[in-house]
């Protein structure tokens, strides 16, 4: 469903170029151990599938109609992936004026957009208003004051606070306010000069339950109805993001979440103008496989270590936020039956620069090996950095 009618009138961009048709089934799958393998140039680099980002942003269309499709661009913000989701009529959600530049470069209004980030630079508040965006999120007095003064008369919508629990990486608790603090925000807002426009929510990343956005729908109809008596109609609902992708195990079905969605849109007592959802690695982790190779294997107390060219702090951070708990699925060139099981480490002299542990591979893995981990798409290459002076991946796409 579109924005509202009454969003500032700006000049026309050239449409997006449409998306290629979608290719027959390929004969091989580009990111299969055995076409990896033999995919030249040095280590690390991760192999981005343009396709299958494709398709899943169709599956949130298909299943989410009348939503407006967000794509979080901080989980992957490379170029070729924003051309190709602008292409298909994607929009997208920036938390910095240094996406706001990158999606300009796309040719993306920034009409579009939603500033989502909850507290922002003043600077970037005012050059995001320049350049034409109209929406910002907020949670505090504070930022209002700050929104009002750079960007007056923008559109605001709060962050409402969820209940924790049920998402594999902790993500909830920095941002968020109550239903009765929230409605308060938005009639502040109104009396700021600011168009108290809507309500949005984060029901924290990688989340495995679909009843979570039941209860976070059910926080947002307390403010609604309590707007709603005095008078302040809302006009979007931003849903946020957390939807998961698979990693080693399968999570619940897209449908799953679109249900639960249904349902609590069903219980509100009225549905704003506008929907949105703002989707990151549910677009992009499970097209990405990273490539890594072998530089050395040690035996220490009974254990056998795998040191790779890429760890935790220069690809997989998410490891580390997770406790190593989230487990991505993992190949190596070797391929044999005989497996046993490692700990799969990165390069740097750091003692928590782990992947995973206990992972099964070959037996035998030595220097020079190359080992494959999948759905490695989303907070890989734009979390990495160069601590101890081992490089950030690089990125090849294919599709």
């Amino acid at each position: 469903m579109s924005a509202a009618a009454d969003r500032p009138v700006r000049e026309a961009a050239d449409p997006p170029a449409p998306d290629r048709p979608a290719p027959d089934r390929p004969a091989a799958d580009p990111l299969a151990p055995d076409r990896l393998a033999g995919r030249a140039g040095p280590t690390p680099f991760l192999v981005l599938d343009l396709d299958r980002v494709a398709a899943a942003y169709r599956g949130f269309t298909a299943a989410l109609p009348g939503v407006d499709v967000h794509y979080a661009m901080k989980c992957n913000p490379d170029v070729r992936v924003l051309r190709r989701l602008h292409g298909l009529g994607g929009r997208f959600e920036i938390a910095s004026v240094a996406e706001l530049r990158a999606l300009a470069e796309v040719g993306v209004d920034p009409a579009d957009l939603l500033y989502s980030a909850p507290v922002k630079p003043a600077a970037h508040v005012a050059e995001a208003w320049r350049a034409g965006v109209w929406r910002f999120a907020f949670d505090g007095t504070e930022e209002l004051a700050t929104i009002a003064a750079h960007a007056p008369g923008a559109a605001v919508y709060v962050r409402l606070a969820t209940a924790p629990g049920g998402n594999t990486v902790p993500s909830e608790g920095k941002f968020g306010v109550p239903p009765d603090r929230a409605a308060r925000l938005l009639r502040a807002a109104r009396d700021a000069g600011l168009r108290a426009y809507g309500l949005t929510f984060h029901v924290g990343s990688q989340m495995l339950e679909p009843a979570a956005w039941g209860a976070a729908l059910a926080r947002a109809g307390t403010v609604l109805r309590e707007l709603a008596a005095a008078g302040v109609r809302l006009e979007l609902l931003d849903l946020g993001g957390g939807f998961p992708a698979r990693y080693s195990t399968d999570v619940p079905p897209l449908a799953a979440y679109a249900d639960a969605i249904a349902a609590g849109l069903d219980r509100l007592p009225y549905v704003p103008a506008t929907l949105a959802v703002e989707p990151g690695r549910a677009l992009v982790a499970e097209a990405g496989t990273m490539v890594a190779t072998v530089i050395g294997t040690a035996e220490r107390h009974g254990r056998r270590w795998v040191h790779l060219d890429v760890g935790a702090v220069n690809g997989f951070l998410e490891a580390l936020e997770t406790g190593n708990r989230l487990r991505y699925p993992v190949a190596d060139s070797r391929g044999s039956a005989r497996r046993e099981p490692v700990q799969l480490t990165g390069p740097t002299c750091d003692s928590q620069d782990t992947i995973m542990f206990d992972v099964p591979l070959s037996a035998g893995l030595a220097a020079g090996d190359r080992v494959f981990l999948g759905s490695a798409g989303a907070y890989t290459t734009s979390y990495a950095g160069a601590f101890n002076g081992f490089p950030a991946p690089r990125t090849h796409v294919v599709g």
